[in-house]
């Protein structure tokens, strides 16, 4: 029976991948985890409980829930009358405060109740809060920083993967860093185990770049990261040579252009100091196991550094600037990509790990395009970050790489040529266009578009703005989302000199001379389909009439990541309904803490964990300078119904 209900998940999927390929016209269905229903109960008030769960992409529309609470391991009662067909939670009022109570629903088609989900349990005497505890075993001298998630045991739910960081330098700055910790825990705050990165990677935004995502298939996400000599496995396995020390010290020669960390020596040489950079030694990439941390595999990281010159100065800066990210490259399984490089040479390889074997799938250089200087139309066009979308409508993902788009087989579909930027959205943004839209800045002073809003798939610019005069500040950040039901579609803001400020349509008509006070974040948090603004600890909703917030959330005893991006460690909808969770560090670095809304909505959707376009953002949230995740379709007022995933769920294979 065991060995029946494992394979006919298996049997399903590969009927239709058949199905799809002979039919010849619509896209193969995408491999995707198989999630739990993702109750929570959290104690809104005194006398209320709220009770949230997920619908899934894969459910039948005309599916309903029964609720049931149990008391102490008493028999479970059925909370609500009739079965709940709308939006799915349900406040509890009955309960006894003085006893534990645990919840669970089942869900019902055609009249029938199918099995019950796992139980979420509210403590006897449990206290007013919105967030779930998860408690740290932080090491003295570290901040937890960056969070991503993953189902690491196959049970449904998601285990939190965190980055632990100690002393840091962005890449612009000579020193020696602490050590890179990933640490892995369940929601109960079990932690499963640590993996230290060792000194040969250095800490820092543009260096640790980590991916979680079920790879293979089995149901189980694995981990994957750059690794050296000297990195240690969940198991206390050492990858390399554990003795080296491949740090350097000393100064090196820079252009005297480049002024960045640099000084004049005596006799007028311009240097830079290089103590702490690692730039000789052997380069990993390492695919590890996400129950246990061991190493499963590991290869050399591409492209190797070579000459360091070569990547536009000789001191360490540029040729260390990596992002990454997973993408359905073959529209059907999840591949990785390792990036190296965007303000010069850029350089992304793609992988697949299957079957327990790593194997390259293809490598885009930028040099393969064009001389090795700024006539090369696809060097220097990459931000600090980057999204994964589905831009032609394949059902293959082509990797928005700043201003420029590479292709699902690593060719290049188009760049722009308007150069690097801090921020970067891509979603349905205006739902009156056929496809998907990008919203990017620019950071240049003087830069012709330092807002620009530009077609997808062909990368045709639909408007920009200019930034400011030759002293004016540069547009360092950006937004766009869905904040004002006057006009269709998302409104995009970005922070920066008097020529772009305020708050534009679609259409790039300006709509507000004013703009939020924040643009780093948002969520959906409260009960219609606008997002809200979240910044540092707080969650504000913009009132558009008159261009003010109105604070929704402060999380007290909380703060935020990454200095002046303001970020939290994560924000995803993580469990519940479609709703997102996000996940901040207490002051003190003992905790993280999970806050869910309360606040009840009239709309039904499937998790947004289950929209392709958003659970891929989510993989790569934590890579480079933060972005929030959006999904392939417009989510917001007056949006169409959600379009149902091309997708089909993994069952857990055996260990």
């Amino acid at each position: 029976m065991i060995f029946v209900r494992h394979l006919r998940p298996l049997l399903r999927f590969a009927f239709a991948v058949l199905a799809a390929t002979l039919a010849g016209a619509a896209p193969a269905p995408r491999q995707m985890e198989t999630l739990g229903r993702g109750v929570v109960a959290l104690k809104a008030e005194d006398h209320k409980i709220f009770i949230s769960w997920r619908v899934l992409g894969t459910d039948a529309p005309a599916l309903a829930f029964n609720l049931y609470s149990a008391a102490d391991g008493s028999a479970p009662a059925k909370l609500n009358a009739a079965p709940i067909t709308g939006a799915t939670h349900f406040s509890d009022t009955t309960f006894d405060p003085a006893r534990a109570n645990a919840y669970f629903v089942r869900p019902v088609l055609g009249g029938v109740e199918q099995p019950a989900s796992a139980r979420f349990t509210v403590a006897a005497g449990a206290p007013v809060r919105p967030y779930l505890s998860i408690a740290l075993q932080t090491p003295q001298g570290y901040t937890p920083n960056d969070v991503s998630v993953g189902d690491l045991d196959g049970d449904g739910e998601y285990e939190i993967i965190l980055h632990q960081t100690g002393r840091a330098r962005d890449n612009s700055q000579a020193g020696v860093t602490d050590e890179p910790l990933l640490q892995a825990y369940k929601l109960d705050g079990t932690r499963l185990w640590t993996i230290n990165l060792g000194k040969n990677i250095r800490e820092g935004a543009h260096y640790t770049q980590f991916l979680v995502y079920d790879l293979d298939g089995d149901g189980r996400a694995e981990i994957v990261c750059k690794t050296a000599d000297g990195t240690v496995d969940g198991t206390g396995q050492v990858i390399g040579n554990a003795a080296a020390d491949w740090r350097t010290q000393g100064d090196a020669p820079v252009p005297s252009a480049d002024k960045t960390g640099s000084r004049t020596t005596p006799d007028g040489k311009r240097v830079a100091s290089r103590a702490g950079y690692v730039l000789a030694g052997p380069e990993y990439l390492t695919v590890f196991d996400g129950r246990t941390g061991r190493a499963l595999a590991t290869t050399d990281y591409l492209p190797a550094r070579g000459d360091i010159n070569n990547w536009g100065d000789g001191y360490g800066n540029r040729v260390d600037r990596f992002l990454a990210c997973v993408a359905y490259l073959d529209g059907v399984r999840p591949s990785f990509v390792m990036c190296r490089g965007y303000y010069t040479r850029t350089t992304l390889a793609a992988w697949d790990w299957r079957d327990g074997k790593l194997t390259p799938r293809w490598f885009f250089d930028s040099d393969k395009y064009g001389p090795a200087d700024r006539s090369n139309p696809y060097r220097g066009q990459g931000n600090h970050n980057l999204s994964v979308a589905d831009v032609d409508g394949d059902g293959k993902d082509e990797i928005i790489y700043g201003a420029m788009c590479i292709n699902s087989d690593g060719t290049p579909r188009y760049t722009t040529k308007l150069g690097h930027g801090d921020a970067l959205h891509v979603s349905d943004l205006d739902p009156n266009r056929p496809g998907l839209e990008v919203f990017d800045i620019h950071e240049n002073p003087r830069h012709p578009f330092g807002l620009e809003f530009r077609d997808a798939n062909t990368g045709a610019l639909i408007w920009g703005k200019p930034d400011g005069a030759e002293n004016a500040p540069d547009v360092g950040r950006g937004c766009a989302v869905d904040l004002d039901p006057r006009y269709p579609g998302a409104e995009m803001w970005g922070s920066g000199g008097p020529r772009v400020r305020g708050l534009y349509n679609v259409k790039g008509e300006k709509i507000s001379e004013r703009n939020p006070s924040s643009c780093n974040f948002a969520v959906w948090w409260d009960g219609d389909l606008l997002r809200e603004l979240l910044n540092s600890n707080r969650i504000d909703k913009w009132n558009w009439t008159d261009g003010t917030e109105t604070r929704l959330l402060t999380a007290e005893g909380c703060t935020s990541n990454n200095g002046t991006k303001s970020t939290p460690a994560l924000s995803a909808d993580l469990f519940g309904d479609w709703r997102e969770e996000v996940i901040w560090r207490t002051t003190d670095n003992q905790e993280l803490r999970i806050y869910s809304t309360t606040i009840p909505t009239e709309h039904r959707l499937y998790t947004l964990m289950h929209d392709p376009q958003y659970r891929l953002a989510v993989a790569w949230q934590n890579v480079g300078y933060n972005q929030p995740p959006h999904p392939g379709f417009f989510l917001g007022d007056g949006m169409k119904p959600a379009p149902r995933p091309n997708i089909v769920t993994v069952p857990v294979k055996a260990p």
